[in-house]
């Protein structure tokens, strides 16, 4: 996966663009391309069908209720957003259709995004009384505007010229004015619920998780550079930044936490629920804003989590202060990491984690929420499957990174899955059992915001070509741009190796610190690059007495062993 050269600063191998990846890499044949092109069509059918419904029997409620064709407006994360020019009794707020903005663009139907921006624009309204989960709306609402607002203006021939006067974005930043009274605590950290109106209430919950206080800053930080308005950045960062005070000396964090104190609620944590984005966002921040700051807080988190949750292919939860596992369990919301570690370069390991997931898939149909590793089976009270897009997102990265048909067999049998037992007459049903396949009667947003996006776009990325974009967690696409980079990296080279000097001597500088994808080759000095996914020997000497002390090597990615003699080294590869 070797980055071409680009005139651009940095980070040319992160973005996800076909325009980016190795020419070296066989292309598809003809047959795959084929298949590629019904699969796109199966696709955008099941968005269509979604999407219809919503419109026909739920707009401009928040979302669809698909098995008896009605509405719902009872999102406690998001309360209820009421909409100009209708019934004073009527609550809503098109969640939906704001979800759905850019997946219209994706597909290539600008006549329909282009009246429901002007809806938006003369209905949407956020002086209302209402109580939201601050990082729900932020990754929905706002980051559904401000992507919405960059897709209107980036190209002429999407609106009627003239017609759009930034209304999204006016939308946006009311929004997020109404957001910054959140973190006017102690610390810095935002409440996770506030008022729209009103602000923050004297009886308000001061307990959050880390992904609602450390997933802010890519929707807040775009805010910023699209309005010149400093405000939304800088308080989503001074939030950031606190959180990452608080990380134990192992460099983990836990899931829950007081905002009044800054002290940890909740002292187990993994890469799922409640601290899943915190993760994402710190890499993606990087990618988007070149801040080193960002870069080095995931440098540090990565490895922590390798060496603290990983088990084989799985990630564990553990206790952040001593590392040692708490909970062995699969979340349906772990399927994000594999796509992570592509846009990281860590290409093997996110192939075996994806392909364990890939795995449960097959053996449920879909993925139960949470799954027992230990135990072998489905959580007795959390076997639902709420039509979620974690898996689908880092199929479609790992299908760009390597072109291998295997993932578009994978996506090929999702998209079948979903259509054998979700699909309803009135829309896509989440399953209430995996075991049972019961249905529940409800289309979440992100079912036409995440999952039938990344579905097309891995069997047609038409919309990604000579484009560089960055997905929010909620797969809002914003683009990656030289001018809201902060700076340009101390060392650019346009090839895949890398030097840098130091006390007039060159040494090997690791993928992970200078950006760049694991070595594919050996280059002339005879030396490997140090690749994304090492982690040292237990000691400098690698000298060893059990397996459980050496490491992943630097340069293959595979994991070492001790041999009789007692050293670490690829001894089971010889």
């Amino acid at each position: 996966m070797a980055p071409r050269r680009l005139g651009a600063l940095l980070m040319v191998f992160l973005v996800i663009s076909p325009a980016l990846l190795d020419r070296s890499v066989a292309e598809p044949d003809s047959r795959w391309e084929a298949k590629r092109r019904l699969l796109r069509e199966k696709v955008r059918r099941m968005f269509y069908h979604a999407y219809d419904n919503y419109m026909t029997h739920a707009f401009p409620h928040d979302e669809l209720k698909p098995l008896t064709k009605t509405f719902t407006d009872s999102l406690s994360e998001l309360g209820n957003l009421k909409l100009e020019h209708l019934p004073q009794d009527y609550n809503g707020s098109a969640l939906t259709l704001i979800e759905s903005l850019s997946s219209l663009v994706i597909l290539g139907n600008n006549t329909e995004f282009e009246k429901a921006v002007f809806w938006l624009s003369e209905n949407l309204r956020f002086d209302v009384d209402a109580r939201i989960n601050l990082f729900e709306c932020n990754i929905r609402v706002l980051g559904g505007l401000v992507s919405a607002h960059i897709l209107a203006t980036d190209s002429t021939d999407r609106l009627v010229q003239g017609s759009y006067k930034n209304q999204l974005l006016f939308l946006a930043k009311d929004l997020g004015e109404r957001f910054l009274p959140a973190f006017d605590t102690p610390t810095g950290l935002p409440y996770a619920w506030i008022n729209l109106k009103h602000g923050v209430t004297a009886d308000e919950t001061t307990e959050t998780s880390t992904s609602g206080c450390g997933s802010l800053i890519l929707e807040m930080g775009t805010l910023s550079r699209l309005t010149g308005d400093p405000r939304f950045e800088s308080a989503a960062l001074r939030a950031l930044r606190k959180l990452w005070s608080m990380r134990s000396s192992l460099n983990l964090l836990g899931t829950t936490l007081d905002v009044e104190t800054g002290e940890w609620i909740e002292y187990s944590s993994g890469i799922g629920a409640g601290v899943d984005s915190f993760y994402e966002y710190l890499f993606k921040a990087y990618i988007l804003f070149g801040k080193e700051d960002y870069w080095r807080m995931f440098h540090s988190a990565y490895l922590a989590v390798q060496k603290y949750f990983r088990h084989g292919p799985w990630y564990h939860e553990a206790d952040m202060r001593t590392g040692k596992a708490t909970y062995w369990q699969l979340t349906s919301l772990q399927a994000f990491w594999p796509g992570l570690q592509v846009l990281v370069g860590d290409v093997a390991a996110a192939n075996s984690t994806h392909r364990e997931f890939v795995h449960v898939w097959k053996k449920f149909g879909v993925i139960p929420e949470r799954y027992l590793l230990d135990h072998q089976m489905v959580h007795p009270t959390e076997k639902y499957y709420p039509l979620r897009p974690e898996l689908a997102e880092s199929t479609f990265y790992l299908y760009q990174a390597t072109k291998d048909p295997w993932y578009i067999e994978v996506g090929e049998s999702m998209v079948n899955s979903l259509n054998q037992y979700t699909k309803v007459e009135g829309g896509f049903a989440s399953v209430r059992d995996v075991t049972t396949m019961q249905l529940e009667d409800h289309q979440h947003s992100f079912f036409l915001a995440e999952t039938c996006k990344y579905l097309y776009l891995l069997f047609d990325d038409q919309f990604l070509v000579n484009q560089n974009y960055v997905f929010t967690t909620e797969g809002h696409p914003l683009p990656v741009t030289r001018d809201w980079q902060e700076r340009l990296p101390e060392t650019f080279i346009p090839s895949n190796w890398t030097f840098v000097e130091a006390d007039k001597r060159t040494r090997r500088a690791s993928a992970m610190s200078l950006r760049l994808c694991p070595a594919s080759s050996t280059p002339s000095h005879g030396q490997r690059m140090e690749s994304a996914c090492h982690i040292p020997d237990a000691w400098d000497s690698h000298r060893c007495s059990t397996d459980e002390e050496c490491g992943i090597d630097s340069s293959t990615c595979r994991r070492r062993s001790c041999s009789m003699a007692g050293y670490c080294g690829l001894w089971l590869s010889l």
